[in-house]
C-alpha cells in the first residue's frame, strides 16, 4: 500500500505507450552535419532572406534590421544591418556605424580611384585602381571601430549576433563586417557575500566573463598570465576561460584541464556548478574535488601558487582545480594575519570539523553502550532529560539533523518580507 503511494505520488506512468525504436547506429542528419556552412554571398537580399529564416525576425521581436543606404567614393549602395536589440550599445551603432557610413564626407565624397589602405600585415600600400574595393574602403577607412571583423561563414555571424555584435551587409559584397557594439546591462562589482572578510579586497567576480578576466588581470600584472577560451554546449555555447600562469602552472595540469574542456559533448552550460560535476574525477565521491570561491583575489592567489582558475560566463563563481583538504579550512584572511594567527584559526577550524564529523556517533555510543565512561552527575542529567523523551537517542539524533536542514533549507528559500514574519510567530508559539 505505501509502496503504490509513493509510486502515484512521484511516478508517472502514461495512459498511452508509443512505438519507437532507438537506432544504434548514429543518424546522418546529426547536429555536427546541421551546422551552417552557407556562405555570404554578394547579393543583399539573399543574406537579409537567409538571416530572416534563421533568425525568426517575422516573429521575434527584438532582432531588428535596419535597411540603408551606404556612401563611398560618391557611389552608393544598398546595405543593412542586423543586430539584437537590448544587446547592443544604440549609441556605438549611431556614431560609429550608421553615421559614418550614411553621412556624406570627405571620405564618401572624393570620387579619385587612389585609395590608402592599410592592409593585414600592416603595410601602407597605395592603391593606383579605376574601381576602388569597397570592402577594404568600409575596413579601413569608413568604420572608425576597433573591434571590426570581416567574416564569410554565416556560423560565424550568427555567433557573433548572438553575442551582441552588429552585422554589416553590403550589396555586392561577399563578406560580413562584424563591429563589436555590446551594451546589455550586467551588475556592477559588489563585496562578496558569503566569503567575508575584515581585511582583504571587496570585489566579488560578477556575471559578466570580462569583467571577471579584467579583474585578475588588474590583480596579476604579469605577461605569463594566460587566459584561454573555449565554447561548450551545442545549444548556449557559452563560453569558458581559464587562467593560470605560464612559468608556474604544471604543464601536465593545463593540458588535462584543456583536454576535459574541449571534450564535453552537453547541450548546455547555465553556471559553473554543472561545469564543475562534468570535469570532476568521480561524481560518486561525495568530497569536493573542485572548490569555488567568489573572492577575486583569492583566485588570484591560487593562480599563483600554480593552480587553473576555470570562469564561465554567467557565473559569478570561479572554479579553482584541483582542491585538497587544506582548502577548505582556509580562509582568505588567514593571509593578513600573522603566521602565529593564522595557524591557531586553521587549528580551530579542523578542530571543528571533527566535532561535527564525530560528535553526533561518540555521543551515541556513549550514552547507549559506555555509560561508565560518563560522570554520574552527567549520566543522571542525561537519563532525566530523556524522561519525557519518547524515541530512542539514535532517533532523537536523526530527528534534530533533519530539523537543522529544515531551518537551513527555510532560511534560504523563504522570502524576505515574510521570512521575518514566520519568525515572530514561531517566537510567539513557543511562547
Amino acid at each position: 500500500m505505501l509502496k503504490k503511494f509513493f509510486n502515484e505520488l512521484f511516478a508517472y506512468t502514461p495512459t498511452s505507450k508509443y512505438d519507437y525504436k532507438i537506432s544504434e547506429t548514429q543518424p546522418q542528419n546529426n547536429e555536427k552535419e546541421k551546422k551552417i556552412t552557407k556562405k555570404v554571398s554578394s547579393s543583399l537580399s539573399e543574406n537579409i532572406d537567409f538571416l530572416t529564416v534563421k533568425f525568426n525576425i517575422l516573429i521575434n521581436s527584438d532582432v531588428n534590421i535596419r535597411y540603408f543606404t551606404l556612401n563611398a567614393k560618391g557611389k552608393q549602395y544598398k546595405a543593412a544591418i542586423v543586430y539584437i536589440d537590448g544587446m547592443v550599445e544604440n549609441e556605438i551603432v549611431n556614431n560609429f556605424l550608421l553615421k559614418p557610413l550614411m553621412m556624406k564626407n570627405k571620405t564618401n565624397l572624393d570620387p579619385s580611384n587612389e585609395t590608402l589602405i592599410i592592409n593585414k600585415s600592416d603595410d601602407l600600400n597605395y592603391h593606383t585602381t579605376k574601381m576602388p574595393n569597397i570592402a577594404d574602403l568600409v575596413y579601413n577607412s569608413l568604420i572608425p571601430q576597433n573591434s571590426v571583423s570581416e567574416e564569410q561563414d554565416f556560423s560565424t555571424i550568427i555567433d557573433k549576433i548572438n553575442n551582441g555584435f552588429s552585422c554589416l551587409l553590403i550589396d555586392t559584397v561577399n563578406s560580413a563586417f562584424c563591429v563589436e557594439a555590446k551594451g546589455y546591462k550586467t551588475r556592477s562589482i559588489t563585496a562578496p557575500q558569503n566569503e567575508i572578510v575584515v581585511r582583504g579586497s571587496q570585489e566579488a567576480f560578477v556575471e559578466n566573463l570580462r569583467t571577471n578576466t579584467s579583474m585578475i588581470r588588474r590583480i596579476i600584472n604579469n605577461e605569463n598570465l594566460t587566459i584561454e577560451q573555449v565554447e561548450i554546449g551545442e545549444v548556449t555555447r557559452t563560453q569558458v576561460v581559464f587562467c593560470y600562469m605560464k612559468n608556474i602552472t604544471n604543464e601536465d595540469l593545463i593540458n588535462e584541464v584543456r583536454y576535459r574542456l574541449n571534450n564535453l559533448k552537453v547541450d548546455s552550460i547555465i553556471n559553473s556548478g554543472n561545469l564543475e560535476q562534468l570535469i570532476q574525477d568521480d561524481s560518486s565521491i561525495l568530497f569536493p574535488q573542485i572548490f569555488a570561491t567568489e573572492r577575486s583575489d583569492r583566485a588570484c592567489n591560487n593562480i599563483l601558487a600554480g593552480r587553473v582558475v576555470i570562469l564561465v560566463n554567467g557565473s559569478p563563481y570561479a572554479l579553482i582545480a584541483p582542491a585538497i583538504f587544506v582548502d577548505f579550512i582556509t580562509s582568505p584572511e588567514d593571509t593578513n594575519l600573522r603566521h602565529q594567527y593564522g595557524n591557531l584559526l586553521r587549528l580551530i577550524r579542523t578542530l571543528a570539523f571533527v566535532i561535527a564529523m564525530f560528535l553526533p556517533a561518540f555521543y551515541v555510543a556513549i550514552t547507549n553502550f559506555h555509560q561508565e565512561l560518563l560522570p554520574t552527575e552527567l549520566a543522571f542529567a542525561i537519563s532525566s532529560m530523556r524522561k519525557s523523551i519518547p524515541f530512542p537517542i539514535i532517533v532523537e539524533l536523526l530527528i534534530m539533523e533533519i530539523s537543522f536542514e529544515l531551518i537551513r533549507e527555510a532560511s534560504l528559500r523563504v522570502p524576505s518580507p515574510i521570512g521575518s514574519t514566520i519568525g515572530i510567530i514561531r517566537w510567539s508559539c513557543t511562547w
